[in-house]
């Protein structure tokens, strides 16, 4: 048995015996699918301000969900008490939820036994020490070398908060298919933000992130930690020099790496299974059409060693892969938790995700990323005679049943006569997902994925994920500025 299978046999004296009966109880109508998943999850963080830590905590997350499917329609219960009786109440009432469409439908159910190891299928972040048994007091000190790190490197920075947050993510997932798995998910993040001020009393905001399910040691050391800090000061000096953007429509060359939050929203989201089981995703039906232009492949992928959004197993107890969505602008795929692709006739993807035992699973990204082109980076920018080079996006949104969407940078700079020149602010990029795709006319050779700091929310769930993109000219984007 895997450790945390272990973990919930032990600790709360959940074993085979007591997951058979619940899933007995939960099957005791005719049902098409029912699953628990239980969960132990401990995290902690530190935060650094103003010189001093301002506030530390532990916490934990545990409980149980019972869920039965019958059709479209779901049942879910949860209980943070994680006992065989409570468990059966659960699963009692989730089948009681769905019971109007058990008579309704007449699926086909049944008795089960799970079976199995309870190993998960691949290994992707064998971490030997938990990033939570890392000692407060070692944190802390963390903290403090970026503190005093980030105000040496340039006198104009006068504030530096940091932040060091650990979770260490125990699951098991047993279903009336006969799975039965479990895992254990380490998580580590680090955060750096600086305010800088210069003469005239204009201050400026810089921010930087990294982490991935990794042991803590990766960022104890100045190589892990200081390249987070240079850029958190690199962003704030040069916000500090931006003038306002001007608006209109402009070629826009979008930097590698991060700006594949853009590729997220404004395209991810829409290839979900259950928008487009439902038909509202502007994607919706168009398996085997153009969608973006040639040489633009995306792909969700889960199995990348070590990265924030992979996971061994989705929250569904399915192996994650790697989906080509888009192949050569060609739409291919969507990305399938068990119940929409059962409804669809697809095979699921691995892409069933939850952010606790309290939700239920959903349709979910992973590392989302569009592959790499042949291009020369700087021939691209040097391709544009008038135009935006968007470096960093902070907050957007998009409308998943048109695709329109709306981000805004906050590093970028003006391209002129195929040079990069000033650095701006204000800039908005406004656009529809479907649309941008085609107008996508030159993709780099150097793809990028993110540094680990991506949460994407979807119905109230955050869920983390990693996005990527190589540098890509994006032809007649709208840009909204503030000069005027």
């Amino acid at each position: 048995m895997s450790q945390p299978a272990a973990l919930f046999r032990d600790h709360f004296g959940i074993d085979e015996h007591a997951i058979d009966k619940t899933l007995g109880t939960a099957l005791e109508r005719h049902v098409d699918h029912a699953d628990l998943f239980f969960e132990y999850t401990s995290q902690d963080s530190v935060v650094l301000e103003e010189g001093i830590v301002k506030s530390g905590d532990r916490h934990l997350i545990q409980g149980a969900g019972v869920r039965v499917q019958v059709g479209e329609r779901q049942g879910y219960a949860h209980s943070d008490e994680i006992t065989a009786s409570s468990l059966d109440l659960a699963a009692g009432t989730a089948r009681a939820i769905s019971e109007r469409a058990t008579l309704e439908t007449g699926s086909k159910g049944g008795a089960v036994e799970i079976s199995g190891s309870g190993a998960p299928p691949h290994d992707l972040y064998p971490v030997a020490q938990s990033p939570n048994d890392v000692p407060v007091a070692r944190k802390v000190a963390l903290l403090g070398e970026m503190d005093i790190y980030a105000r040496s490197r340039d006198p104009r920075i006068k504030q530096v908060m940091a932040s060091v947050i650990c979770q260490l993510r125990n699951v098991m997932i047993a279903a009336s298919d006969g799975t039965w798995v479990a895992d254990v998910q380490p998580l580590v993040r680090l955060n750096v933000q600086v305010i800088a001020e210069d003469a005239d009393g204009r201050r400026e905001i810089g921010y930087q992130g990294a982490g991935g399910r990794t042991a803590l040691e990766a960022y104890l050391s100045p190589e892990g930690w200081k390249p987070v800090v240079d850029e958190a000061v690199r962003l704030a000096l040069v916000n500090l020099e931006a003038l306002p953007c001007p608006a209109g429509t402009l070629d826009v060359v979008l930097g590698p790496g991060w700006p594949g939050i853009l590729l997220h929203e404004a395209v991810g989201h829409g290839l979900e299974g259950d928008f487009n089981r439902k038909g509202t995703s502007a994607f919706a039906g168009r398996i085997g059409e153009r969608v973006a232009a040639a040489g633009v492949t995306v792909v969700d992928d889960g199995t990348l060693p070590g990265r924030r959004g992979s996971l061994n197993v989705d929250d569904e107890g399915t192996p994650t892969s790697r989906t080509v969505l888009i192949e050569d602008g060609i739409l291919r795929g969507y990305l399938h938790d068990r119940m929409n692709a059962r409804l669809m006739g697809h095979t699921p993807t691995g892409n069933g995700r939850r952010e606790s035992y309290a939700h239920l699973p959903m349709p979910r990204m992973t590392n989302t990323f569009m592959l790499a082109g042949e291009e020369d980076p700087e021939d691209i920018v040097r391709s544009v005679s008038n135009g935006l080079y968007a470096v960093t996006f902070g907050g957007g949104q998009v409308d998943i049943t048109n695709g329109r969407f709306v981000f805004s940078a906050s590093e970028a700079y003006k391209i002129e006569n195929g040079r990069i020149t000033q650095p701006v602010k204000g800039a908005t990029l406004i656009g529809n997902g479907p649309e941008v795709l085609t107008q996508v006319s030159r993709i780099g050779h150097d793809l990028q994925l993110d540094r680990g700091v991506g949460t994407c929310g979807k119905d109230g769930q955050g869920v983390p994920v990693g996005v990527g993109l190589p540098t890509i000219r994006v032809d007649g984007l709208t840009v909204g500025g503030t000069e005027g």
